[in-house]
């Protein structure tokens, strides 16, 4: 089967282990304090307004960015919960299993809203620290490009500085484990530690390229815009966040089809080079946990598609 008959996963890192999602079902493995691997399965709900939304171009990365921070805020709280308790002492979450059952809405509300939060501060401070250049680099021009010139050397400077810190890196290493994975699966080999590790860390759907094609979108976005007054700038740059979200999800799936054409794959290349900053090779233990993730994703979504199949044909 080639590459483009086989089903596309998507995946995330979370503190001690990796979640993937499939058509059905999302499945997330973490290694516990005692060593052994706990998963947590949830399936696949859709917003019906999002799957029309998914279905529009432009429209479709807003909708997908959405979906994939509020499903991906549940298992990073389960993962967060759980990674350093002794299973011994599962008692203590399970005491407030019901009232976290009712939370889940609120987990993913404020996924989303983290996001939305993290992506205004990363617009709004260049444009201020531009705005201090504005002596020196009075056009529009020179305005925008300098903003840009900001909001790239922040975001490479945040998420250098925060990989320092060990439990992040750690977060890396399994971000690495995850894309070794899906590159292994995708490239036809047999799920192994041998095989996953022999692999790239890096892939082209990577989110950390979404992060980046923002900031090259922005550029030329916001070329369409005055800079000046600043009240018109701070609104412009907000009201664009939609706009410059879905032309960057839009470049990344273009990047990603062109992968196999020469000349035209080196179009996604700033991406990849941005996971050197947010994936790190990972530990045997940690691409283990990384495929057993995968397989139980896989099994799920082989049960889901038999079903399916046999109540078509009763």
């Amino acid at each position: 089967m080639s590459n483009n008959q086989k089903p596309v996963y998507g995946g995330q890192a979370v503190v001690e282990g990796v979640m993937f999602g499939g058509k059905h079902h999302y499945v997330t493995a973490i290694r516990r304090k005692d060593r052994s691997v706990e998963y947590f399965r949830m399936p696949r709900k859709s917003i019906q307004a999002f799957t029309f939304l998914k279905k529009i171009p432009f429209l479709r990365g807003i909708a997908a960015i959405i979906e994939a921070s509020a499903n991906g805020s549940k298992h990073l709280n389960f993962s967060t919960e759980r990674f350093d308790l002794d299973p011994k002492d599962d008692h203590t979450i399970k005491e407030k299993e019901v009232s976290k059952l009712s939370m889940y809405l609120g987990v993913a509300a404020i996924g989303v809203i983290s996001f939305l939060f993290g992506k205004f501060i990363f617009t709004l401070v260049p444009v201020f620290l531009a705005l201090a250049t504005k002596p020196i680099f009075p056009s529009d021009f020179a305005q925008v490009l300098v903003e840009g010139f900001f909001k790239l050397i922040l975001l490479l400077s945040y998420i250098y500085f925060v990989s320092l810190t060990p439990i992040v890196k750690r977060v890396f290493q399994y971000h690495g484990a995850e894309h070794k994975v899906i590159n292994t699966f995708e490239d036809g080999k047999e799920l192994t530690i041998e095989n996953v590790q022999a692999h790239s860390r890096l892939h082209y759907r990577c989110g950390s390229s979404f992060i980046l094609f923002t900031v090259i979108v922005g550029v030329f976005v916001y070329l369409l815009v005055p800079t000046s007054p600043l009240w018109l700038r701070v609104v412009d740059r907000l009201a664009l966040i939609p706009v410059v979200l879905g032309i960057s999800f839009e470049v990344l799936q273009f990047t990603n089809k062109l992968r196999e054409v020469p000349v035209l794959k080196y179009l996604g290349l700033p991406g990849l080079w941005l996971q050197l900053l947010t994936t790190k090779e990972p530990a045997d233990d940690q691409v283990e946990v990384a495929i057993l993730s995968f397989k139980e994703l896989l099994k799920m979504e082989k049960e889901t598609n038999d079903q399916m199949k046999t109540e078509e044909i009763v």
